[in-house]
């Protein structure tokens, strides 16, 4: 991994974990449960693929990714102290920064396991999206995949883009940055417009024997 590489992969677990620790915030969590809910949104995606891939999880190999988390959860709770009076869009674009981030880093890592091009898409995909399911998950609140606004589309065409300019000869860091570039656009203009892919709703007809018993 080069230093840009690392340096953007660091950056990537301290947003999640940040948006992990501002949803144990949210919801009154003790230090223990703010670092727990930090750590299974940080590392919970990219654990998932590195079992899929049946490669080393990334941050058995390198313990210092959870000092960082550590470090983050506890910078959260001793600068923010009113986490009610933090907007809710701050949690959604910190989520929206870790979800791009880690979408086309998941995918250049499977790609570089020789994974093929649509595994290591939905790969990425699962790296950007699961560890923000498992923190909603934990909070008994709807996760962010399932609300209205674009939410794993974004981190399909981020993963999506990153293989094409790749394909195209693009330098592992330009295409990562101009892939993540795109995703996070996407994400945030489906944040702040409302985006969303028309929903799939079945409407189901009256039962006429059971109107007229009602009758």
């Amino acid at each position: 991994m080069n230093e840009f590489l690392f340096y953007l992969d660091i950056f990537g677990i301290i947003v999640f974990a940040l948006s992990g620790a501002l949803m144990a915030g949210r919801y009154q969590l003790d230090p223990f449960g703010v670092v727990m809910l930090a750590s299974v949104t940080a590392v919970g995606g990219g654990t998932i693929r590195d079992i899929i891939l049946q490669t080393t999880v990334f941050w058995v190999a390198k313990p210092y990714y959870l000092y960082v988390i550590l470090a983050t959860a506890a910078l959260t709770i001793l600068l923010i102290r009113k986490p009610k009076r933090i907007p809710k869009r701050f949690l959604l674009i910190a989520d929206a920064l870790g979800l791009a981030l880690f979408a086309v880093l998941g995918t250049q890592k499977a790609l570089y396991f020789g994974m093929p091009i649509s595994v290591a898409i939905v790969l990425g995909t699962i790296t950007g999206i699961a560890g923000g399911m498992i923190r909603d998950v934990l909070c008994n609140v709807i996760p962010m995949i399932l609300r209205e606004e674009i939410y794993a589309l974004a981190a399909m065409l981020g993963g999506s883009l990153f293989v094409l300019l790749h394909w195209l000869g693009w330098s592992d860091n330009h295409a990562i940055a101009t892939a993540i570039s795109a995703a996070l656009a996407l994400r945030l203009a489906a944040i702040h417009w409302h985006v969303s892919l028309p929903a799939f709703h079945i409407v189901e007809k009256p039962n006429k024997g059971s109107n007229k018993e009602q009758k």
